[in-house]
């Protein structure tokens, strides 16, 4: 039968095992440079940990997702930037047709370089990033005009959606990321529409309608300004935007920096901690082999 050990061996045996565990926990941070290995290893810092990480993946997607709405929201704004000047350019080539020397052939010349200016419009309002049409709204599949010059009107009436999308700040608000096209480029106020302007330009210079010529000029500069305040609008959004993603930068480097402080093992501590456990262990066998009187073969009977 197996003798039964006494208390002192028992203890020794105990102790042994201790620092065997502590030898492999710092050998395992060591080789991991990780300090928490599983629950065990600090089980108060395991759901501080867990909500950390969650935290901290939820702030890396909405990054992610604002990276894509920046470059979204850049497409815009530099479209609309050219559309203004696409407008602008219209203001004068009315003006030059309104001068009293005008003549018809200069009108109708100046109307083609107006169609081509409606033609450039309409592609501005189909721009689109990753094949989404950014001026489409919710129905970013579909360009959202098209052009036709065999009907009276060319443009076609929106073909997109309403703009209902929103981004998430890091901090919880959602903001507005978006305009339709419509509102933006065929407003249902005469006075914003930007395709009727250039389009009754064009046919006033067609016509040699030095009045109508005349007429249209208020409404093309009316136009104009309500394409800069949607042009503010996304100037606004981009500021919002790159106050989120600085926002969201901060977090991380928080998020990681606590859970470096929870979970990351200090070398030189664990190499103590290696180190001391080691010596003990031998001092601990060095002792008992010096005073136990019995050997192994003893406790094997």
């Amino acid at each position: 039968m197996i003798r039964r050990l006494d208390a002192s061996t028992e203890r020794f045996l105990t102790t042994l095992e201790a620092q065997a565990r502590r030898t492999e926990r710092a050998q395992r941070q060591l080789a991991s440079g990780k300090r928490l290995l599983s629950p065990s290893d600090d089980p108060d810092n395991v759901r501080s940990l867990m909500r950390l990480r969650t935290e901290l993946s939820r702030v890396e997607q909405i990054k992610i997702d604002l990276g894509r709405v920046q470059a979204e929201v850049d497409t815009a704004e530099q479209g609309l930037q050219q559309a203004v000047r696409v407008m602008e350019r219209a203001e004068v080539l009315a003006a030059a047709g309104v001068t009293g020397t005008a003549t018809e052939q200069q009108r109708k010349i100046l109307a083609e370089e107006v169609k081509a200016l409606l033609v450039e419009m309409v592609s501005i309002s189909q721009l689109a990033i990753e094949g989404r049409y950014v001026f489409s709204g919710d129905a970013d599949n579909v360009a959202p005009f098209q052009l036709d010059w065999s009907q009276p009107d060319p443009v076609s009436g929106y073909l997109g959606g309403p703009a209902t999308r929103q981004a998430m700040h890091p901090a919880g608000p959602t903001f507005a990321i978006a305009k339709s096209g419509e509102e933006i480029f065929d407003h249902p106020d005469p006075d914003k529409n930007v395709f009727d302007a250039l389009n009754e330009l064009r046919l006033a210079l067609e016509a040699n309608d030095e009045e109508a010529i005349r007429q249209v000029i208020p409404r093309l500069r009316t136009a104009t300004q309500h394409l800069n305040v949607q042009l503010a609008f996304y100037g606004t959004v981009r500021n919002a935007v790159d106050a989120a993603r600085n926002f969201a930068d901060q977090q991380i480097l928080q998020f990681k920096t606590r859970l470096s402080e929870i979970e990351d093992a200090d070398a030189v501590e664990a190499i103590l901690e290696l180190n001391a456990s080691r010596y003990q262990q031998e001092v601990g066998l060095a002792t008992k082999a010096r005073t136990r009187e019995l050997s192994l073969f003893d406790f094997l009977a």
